[in-house]
């Protein structure tokens, strides 16, 4: 299956995938340090007892860590790209990580501690799906519902693959060859029209959503950028690379059951065939890229460095536990009939002329 020809005023559209986002306002006192900060070219201002009281899943500390991360990737419209390295801006980070991770250790202490007890419920399909998302949007899920699950998953999906290359030169031998080969595919594999950034860029605009990079930013709520900033935690720090190649695996063990399902979703939605092309070009893609990841980067690093093992495992079971909370999340708003964006209430529920700033320009 082939992504179909762009239009012109899509590809006017696409071609602000690549420019950087514009910051957005805070969701509390450390959130709003951070975009004053960012703006000033000052150093973050805050009450220090701020960091003692954020809550670790909430939407103040997450959209900070967010920001914070993000000028690693594309940085901020009128930010300058030193910001990236500022001594106070990686001091506040520091804290904010050190939260996160607490919290995260907290809630997985009764988690398994090999790979293969991590692994091993993950490779057999359930035989209740009741509480999956996918599921649910194949079955019976509403084309607004697609919508809202497409902007959200834009802030990971629109630099899909990024925050898992800087692993790269933290692995050697085989583990590290796997990775690569991976990464290859998910860069295109040569091609630019072919890297999975930009066909979900085209399945944006297929669904009449904003394609830009960060577009979607200031609709997510915590339970979404908590599973992005995850992966940017792991990715940023070599002496978590064990916790980041666990996510890796992790994201590709289950990719290809669920992107069958939402291939259907779109499918049967009449979403288009961009939208349904992106998630048919992963399953069987991600069907290889399991065995990969598994028997060449998990394998190799287990053999390389064996005492990382309960870190691969840990990053496993912190994938499951944030995309379990997400799923939630989502099942719980569509259940009431509400959006499960941030915001007013309605979302796409409302209509086609419902929530302007998630359309296309």
């Amino acid at each position: 299956m082939h992504a179909p020809a762009r239009t012109a005023s899509d590809r006017t559209a696409l071609a602000r995938t690549a420019s950087a986002p514009v910051l957005v306002e805070g969701r509390g006192e450390i959130s709003a340090a951070v975009v004053a900060a960012l703006r000033s070219g000052e150093p973050p201002v805050h009450d220090p007892g701020a960091l003692l009281r954020a809550d670790p899943w909430g939407e103040d500390l997450h959209l900070a860590l967010y920001l914070l991360y993000e000028l690693h990737y594309r940085g901020f419209e009128g930010v300058d790209d030193t910001r990236e390295w500022d001594p106070d801006l990686l001091r506040l980070r520091r804290a904010l990580e050190t939260r996160f991770l607490h919290a995260l250790r907290a809630e997985l202490s009764e988690a398994p501690r090999t790979a293969e007890e991590a692994f091993a419920p993950l490779l057999v399909e359930p035989v209740d799906l009741s509480g999956s998302v996918s599921r649910h949007l194949e079955t019976e899920g509403e084309l607004w519902q697609l919508r809202e699950y497409a902007a959200l998953r834009s802030l990971y999906h629109l630099k899909e693959a990024d925050p898992h290359l800087w692993v790269v030169p933290r692995l050697t031998g085989r583990a590290k060859a796997g990775m690569v080969a991976v990464e290859y595919d998910e860069f295109g594999a040569g091609r630019a029209e072919r890297v999975h950034a930009r066909l979900f860029a085209d399945l944006l605009v297929d669904l009449g959503l904003d394609p830009s990079y960060g577009a979607h930013l200031d609709r997510a709520p915590a339970v979404l950028l908590a599973t992005v900033n995850l992966m940017s935690l792991f990715g940023l720090h070599r002496a978590l690379r064990g916790a980041l190649v666990g996510h890796f695996a992790c994201v590709e063990t289950t990719s290809s059951p669920g992107s069958r399902r939402l291939a259907a979703a779109m499918r049967r939605c009449g979403a288009g065939p961009a939208a349904e092309h992106f998630y048919a070009e992963h399953v069987e893609a991600d069907a290889v890229h399991e065995q990969v990841v598994r028997h060449e980067v998990v394998g190799g690093l287990l053999e390389a460095e064996p005492e990382l093992e309960a870190d691969i495992a840990f990053g496993c079971a912190a994938t499951v536990l944030l995309e379990d909370r997400l799923a939630g999340h989502l099942r719980t708003a569509w259940g009431a009939g509400r959006s499960a964006l941030r915001g007013e209430d309605g979302g796409f529920s409302e209509g086609p002329g419902a929530q302007q700033n998630l359309e296309m320009g």
